[in-house]
């Protein structure tokens, strides 16, 4: 029996504290015998089961692979921007984790546990459950948890007691909030604080969530003033430049132009090394010079800024990990790379899974379970196309003619774009492969 998703969380909002980990505990073992739940789950967590279900992850114990060698914790730690909003989230959440006997918890974008500060004694605590530094606490690991989920929905969760899947975690409460990459939205981890399930307070979700907006905010003008800093060198070299040309950071943001409108205020860029022109689905054929902090994009004459690769190509489609997605072409005219926004990702699943194409009226069944809400998808398609140009036709919207796709999708079939509640994507998770 599938587990019922509703919204009205009313009833176990009712009750108190034990009254309701009591309760969740006997939803849970129904929901592992595939039985009848006394009450529903919340959307999130039932959602969450049911991937545990099918990834048939041990509901005692979890999976506990090894934690990182202190060397690799290191080297996590130096590479992600994490680091510099450390102090943001640290005073954001410390006080209050240390006050409430909890402890404050930041793990990567895998789900890898980079730092724990807080209440010594429940640090104690959270050894006999391999809640340490170097840990893996993504959902096939650890099984529904602050960290895992909120890494899989791409949102603020909060899981107490019963409702991790993971038995051995039914003491704990925890909440956590995911932190992004305000350059190209990239999730780079969470936030999280956890504690036992006694002294929980159902607040610290809000409290989590608003560091980390905080926290990300701290980085969108870290980018700001990096950005400001390449305008000062690319206005007076456009100045000298005849004929079209860009520049822009190395993320695709656009911080001069001069004879050229770019559609979108960033673009995207090959990932590959530079050697002679590419092709840039919004400019055409380019010359790409290095600059400090960027790149100026010369446009040859000879191919059209809504030109796309010429005659064929092969598109690919990365769907393998739960929290990033990429698009890669290939073809006579050069390889580009397009990092995805989740709903991008969906689109072109779908796409991919509907060669013939789809109207938007289809698209709009497909994605929202609404026909109506065509203008809705012809908006987004408008902007999809925009960033990765003539590999998309419409009339229907579907993948260019002479343009091959292929997906790589993940090796199970559950976590395919976790956070999605398309109906199309729901219905791909059931296939074996995609």
């Amino acid at each position: 029996m599938r587990i019922q998703h509703p919204r009205d969380t009313g009833p176990l909002a009712a009750l108190s504290p034990a009254e309701s980990a009591r309760l969740m505990a006997v939803m849970r073992e129904a929901a592992l015998s595939r039985g009848r739940l006394p009450l529903p789950a919340r959307p999130v967590i039932g959602a969450s089961w049911d991937r545990m279900l099918r990834l048939g992850l041990d509901p005692d114990h979890g999976r506990a692979p090894r934690p990182l060698g202190l060397d690799e914790l290191e080297l996590r730690r130096r590479k992600t921007r994490l680091a510099e909003v450390l102090p943001t989230l640290r005073s954001g959440l410390l006080e209050a984790a240390e006050a409430a006997g909890h402890i404050m918890i930041i793990a990567d974008a895998e789900g890898r546990i980079l730092w724990i500060d807080g209440h010594r004694g429940v640090r104690r605590q959270a050894d006999g459950i391999a809640l340490v530094e170097g840990a893996h606490w993504a959902e096939e690991a650890a099984g529904t948890s602050g960290i895992g989920t909120a890494l899989a929905v791409r949102s603020p969760v909060r899981v107490h007691s019963a409702e991790h899947f993971v038995s051995a975690f039914h003491p704990w409460s925890c909440a956590a909030a995911p932190v992004h990459d305000a350059r190209d939205g990239r999730l780079l981890g969470v936030v999280d604080i956890s504690g036992p399930a006694g002294t929980a307070h159902p607040t610290v979700l809000s409290l989590v969530t608003a560091t980390a907006r905080w926290a990300e905010g701290e980085l969108r003008l870290a980018h700001s003033r990096e950005l400001a800093g390449l305008r000062a060198v690319a206005a007076p070299l456009l100045a000298r430049i005849r004929g079209k040309a860009v520049v822009v950071d190395r993320h695709g943001w656009v911080a001069g132009v001069t004879g050229v409108s770019p559609p979108e205020h960033r673009l995207p860029l090959p990932k590959t090394p530079y050697d002679g022109p590419v092709w840039l689905p919004a400019l055409g054929a380019c010359a790409v010079e290095p600059l400090p902090g960027g790149h100026l994009l010369r446009v040859l004459d000879g191919e059209p800024s809504e030109g796309g690769p010429a005659g064929r190509g092969h598109l690919l489609l990365d769907v393998r990990h739960p929290h990033r997605w990429a698009l890669t072409f290939s073809g006579p005219a050069g390889t580009w790379t397009h990092e995805l926004s989740a709903r991008q990702a969906e689109v072109l699943l779908v796409l991919a899974a509907h060669p013939e194409g789809r109207t938007a009226a289809q698209l709009a069944q497909d994605l929202f379970g609404d026909p109506t809400r065509a203008v809705t998808v012809r908006a987004a398609m408008s902007r999809l196309r925009g960033r990765v140009g003539a590999v998309l036709a419409h009339r229907p919207y579907r993948i260019a003619d002479g343009v091959r796709i292929d997906v790589a999708s993940p090796d199970h079939p559950a976590v395919l774009l976790p956070f999605s509640r398309a109906p199309a994507v729901v219905e791909l998770r059931g296939f074996p492969a995609f």
